[in-house]
């Protein structure tokens, strides 16, 4: 669960530190108090994507550093290098003006794909825009699946699915016309030409490289090393450095014993003398090795220029022009053979085809039985949010096209509702209102929710276009789950608000000519206080805060039950 979040310079926050409990959290205030900065930051420091327009006014960076607890082993942990046996971890954003990202886990740098992929293992946010997917029949699907638990069996569907597409796409390559594919053969057989005319050899264009700035400053190379020798080596006229060594190291050899210095003199002008001579073997095998014909440059150079046409057309290195040359000699050996390509292909769809249509099916079937239990499941949550009333059922259609069959699987999904008796089953998008869509969205969550390992649920205004008795139903829920898991709720209305454990209010105020927003822990006095302001808004009077009071006596008698 999350037991600790840390803001620092998120919008109207300048510092604050919200130690969550477990069981049903609250937020409450003002609209433009910043209870969406505190769902902000949550998402911010579990890797969501974020705006620079966050960090709050005139502070360089922002911070948000989150403590979960009684986190449960976790896969991901062990597979990105993380001790799995402690319960606790440390996440950390920083938010720098720049635009960049310092992200850490446990004091870990990671990336922001790393922090949002674990942090979608620890919590969950539901905004008060999720209703709306369920106006989307393309988002049903997802849901099914993932009530039933179908991803296995979508992934070895689809594996199936990819390979009889991949056959499809190769055979629509060699289903041209005669015309186009006349045309491709002059193509290829064009570049094949090119290609083999010039023998290439890989790594020649290194080699030539070097050879051409070795060609280039060969002169300059060949007076050097010249020199040198003749320095070293001396010829008839005068005498080079390796003869004068050697005439010193004779003259103090013939007197080295009578004293122990010259003895060590001795020693170092014979080591000195074989040194000179060795070099000068060497310049004198480098100078003889050198073999620079007059024309040779030219030739080096322009074999670079045509390894330099043929990099602009088929790749920038001589590896890659090879490739390219093989990749056209297998597509004419496709094209001039395609008939019989064709003929192969054809089988092998065929075989394709037939095995993602039993593992379409097998998935499909496995739809359908979790489609009965996700109907039961969720209008058994749907009475208990005060809709009795309401059928709601998933319609099966087959997919279109030719192969009825894509990356989805072998069916279109869509919910169906029928929110009055007597009333037939229509498209969700069609018939349900804000306020059912609102607790439709709240039932799908719980019931999905059930089969997961993640602690913590945070609902952002869920209630929007809820009030009465069934905000009263939507509290008791919400108070439900939190049984269960950890639940954090942004809301509006009192009913919610007096159900909750721990209850928060968000206030808005100005110091120094600046904004700033805090947070406080309320207690049971406060709370009754803060009721009344969201019974009867910013006017409090005796019976405001005795309906509060008999609104907080009614939460804790339902949650003794």
């Amino acid at each position: 669960m999350l037991s600790l979040l840390h803001i620092e310079n998120i919008a109207l926050i300048q510092s604050a530190d919200i130690r969550f409990e477990p069981g049903f959290n609250v937020l409450t205030g003002e609209t433009g108090a910043g209870k969406s900065i505190v769902i902000d930051s949550i998402g911010a420091v579990l890797g969501e994507r974020t705006s620079r327009e966050l960090i709050r006014t005139g502070a360089k960076s922002a911070l948000v550093t989150a403590v979960f607890t009684q986190v449960p082993p976790l896969p991901w942990l062990e597979e990105n290098g993380f001790p799995t046996g402690e319960e606790d971890l440390l996440l950390q954003r920083e938010l720098q003006g720049d635009g960049r990202n310092v992200c850490r886990i446990d004091g870990k740098l990671v990336t922001v794909a790393q922090l949002r992929e674990l942090g979608r293992q620890l919590l969950n946010i539901h905004g008060q825009h999720d209703g709306q997917q369920l106006l989307d029949p393309a988002s049903h699907l997802g849901y099914l699946d993932q009530f039933g638990g179908c991803q296995p069996l979508l992934e070895d569907y689809q594996e199936a699915y990819r390979k009889w597409h991949d056959i499809r796409r190769e055979m629509d390559k060699l289903q041209m016309d005669e015309a186009e594919r006349s045309r491709r053969v002059d193509t290829l057989n064009y570049q094949i030409q090119e290609l083999e005319r010039a023998q290439l050899k890989t790594g020649e264009d290194e080699e030539l490289s070097a050879r051409r700035t070795l060609l280039r400053s060969a002169g300059k190379l060949m007076e050097a090393v010249q020199s040198a020798e003749f320095a070293l080596s001396g010829d008839e006229d005068r005498d080079g450095a390796c003869s004068l060594i050697a005439q010193a190291e004779g003259e103090v050899q013939g007197v080295s014993s009578i004293s122990p210095e010259l003895g060590e003199l001795s020693e170092k002008l014979t080591a000195l003398r074989c040194a000179a001579d060795d070099a000068a073997d060497t310049l004198r095998d480098l100078s003889r090795s050198f073999d620079f014909s007059p024309g040779e440059l030219d030739q080096v150079e322009e074999r670079l220029d045509l390894l330099y046409r043929l990099r602009k057309k088929y790749g920038p290195t001589v590896e890659d022009m090879l490739a390219y040359l093989d990749r056209c000699r297998k597509e004419l050996d496709q094209i001039q053979y395609a008939d019989d390509t064709l003929a192969r292909l054809e089988k092998d769809l065929k075989k394709a085809q037939k095995e993602a249509a039993r593992r379409g099916e097998s998935l499909s079937q496995a739809r359908r039985e979790a489609a009965g239990a996700l109907q039961a499941r969720v209008q058994e949550e749907l009475r208990q949010l005060d809709m009795p009333k309401v059928q709601f059922q998933t319609e099966f259609t087959p997919k279109g096209g030719e192969a009825g069959m894509d990356e989805t699987g072998l069916d279109e999904v869509q919910f169906l509702m029928s929110a009055n008796l007597g009333e037939a089953l229509k498209p969700i998008q069609k018939v349900a209102s804000g306020g059912e869509l609102a607790r439709i969205m709240l039932a799908l969550k719980n019931v999905l929710a059930e089969g997961d390992q993640i602690g913590t649920l945070v609902f952002d205004e869920v209630d929007t276009g809820v009030s009465g008795r069934a905000a009263q139903k939507v509290a008791e829920k919400m108070a439900q789950v939190a049984r269960g898991k950890q639940v954090l709720c942004v809301t509006h209305l009192p009913q919610i608000a007096a159900m909750a454990d721990t209850h928060f209010s968000v206030q808005k105020g100005e110091r120094e000519g600046r904004t700033y927003t805090r947070l406080e822990r309320l207690d049971r006095s406060q709370r009754r206080e803060e009721l009344a302001r969201l019974i009867g808004g910013a006017s409090i009077t005796p019976s405001l805060l005795e309906s509060a009071e008999e609104l907080l006596r009614q939460a804790e008698q339902q949650k003794q039950v």
